[in-house]
């Protein structure tokens, strides 16, 4: 009873109701008129996001239509009492609650200003440096851990806590969190990894292990390629960083190698214009460099001949055009010249002298 007394004799509680009446009036006019400005500022901001260009006022717009309703409140509270008679307990405490939630308000604004510029940058990374675009989710993730420790940290201390013996604790127990967490941490070192020694940024095509697939997203615990089938791959970092990674993004050329059999049947003479006519096939394509094309080997079905030469370009497809037209060139040149292409075969030779002293009943001589 005596704590209920001494909350009564606060001088809060000593107002009359005309005080009580006009500090509730405020509070609702101040509530009313920052949740209006919140919708007419969410409004500006999807007009912005409207247009096609990046508007410079879009980022501290889209920052103060994320003022939270909570904020409002407290602030709303803060004026009304403006109005009436209160001692400097009563003082004090709302002093505290206004700034406690001014830093959270502030730790939401400030991620939603790191969430605009982050995503600002990641559409302009994607025409010029695809390099950045990887790094970006976790440049995110760390600047949001920092504010909201901040954030933490400047509350308990307008609260009384101690942060000085609370990092210290805090770091006790950071040593069996790391232990509990190895798998987890494991992968967020990989991923710092992957974004400050960038084997791979988003859009490459990689060939990890059996599989295959385009960098879609790096995160802070799992990479995702998209594969040719259309399904999503979702490796970890850490087994990713793991494995042998063939990064055909970073492909500049081409090097391609391919066999052709002609018959044992051909003129010595037309066999030695064969390397000639695929060089000539090769250099007449764009984008091509001739290695070579050498009379490899005696095949067992068919004379072997070998073929090097680059496309001058990553792409697979203009390589599949360029090697569909030699193709095609060497059957039309073949036909012309009547070069046999050869095809795996097996010759029977039949000795009759051997077949008429063989026995009746079939058993070998």
């Amino acid at each position: 009873m005596s704590d209920f007394a001494e909350l009564q004799s606060l001088p809060i509680f000593k107002n009359s109701l005309l005080a009580w009446m006009i500090a509730g009036a405020v509070f609702a006019a101040a509530l009313a008129l920052f949740i209006a400005l919140r919708a007419l500022v969410r409004r500006y901001h999807a007009k912005l996001l409207a247009t096609s260009r990046t508007e410079f006022l879009e980022i501290p717009a889209e920052v103060l239509s994320r003022t939270t309703l909570m904020f409002f409140v407290v602030v709303a509270m803060f004026l009304g009492l403006r109005a009436l008679t209160i001692g400097p307990v009563t003082e004090k405490i709302i002093a505290s609650a206004l700034t406690i939630a001014l830093f959270w308000q502030a730790g939401v604004w400030a991620v939603a200003a790191a969430a605009g510029w982050l995503d600002r940058k990641r559409r302009h990374s994607m025409e010029t440096n695809r390099a950045v675009v990887g790094s970006l989710g976790i440049i995110g993730f760390i600047i949001n851990v920092v504010i909201w420790a901040l954030v933490l940290m400047l509350t308990l201390d307008n609260l009384g806590v101690n942060i000085t013996a609370l990092v210290a604790g805090l770091g006790i127990g950071g040593i069996a969190v790391a232990l509990a967490l190895q798998s987890v941490l494991g992968d967020l070192f990989a991923s710092l990894s992957i974004a400050l020694d960038q084997p791979f940024v988003v859009g490459d095509f990689l060939n990890v292990d059996d599989f295959l697939g385009s960098v879609e997203f790096i995160g802070i615990k799992t990479t995702r390629l998209r594969s040719l089938s259309g399904e999503q791959i979702i490796i970890s970092n850490s087994n990713l960083l793991g494995s042998r990674v063939r990064n055909y993004g970073r492909m500049k050329e081409r090097r391609v190698v391919f066999g052709t059999g002609v018959t044992y049947e051909t003129p010595v003479e037309l066999v030695e214009q064969v390397p000639g006519i695929i060089r000539a096939l090769v250099e007449a394509q764009k984008d091509t460099r001739f290695d070579r094309a050498h009379f490899q080997k005696h095949g067992a079905a068919s004379l072997d001949f070998e073929t090097v030469y680059f496309v001058l370009s990553p792409d697979f497809n203009k390589y599949m055009d360029i090697q569909q037209a030699i193709n095609l060139g060497l059957h039309r040149k073949f036909a012309e010249l009547g070069i046999e292409f050869a095809y795996p075969t097996q010759r029977l030779i039949v000795d009759p002298l051997r077949m008429a002293e063989a026995p009746a009943d079939g058993r070998q001589l």
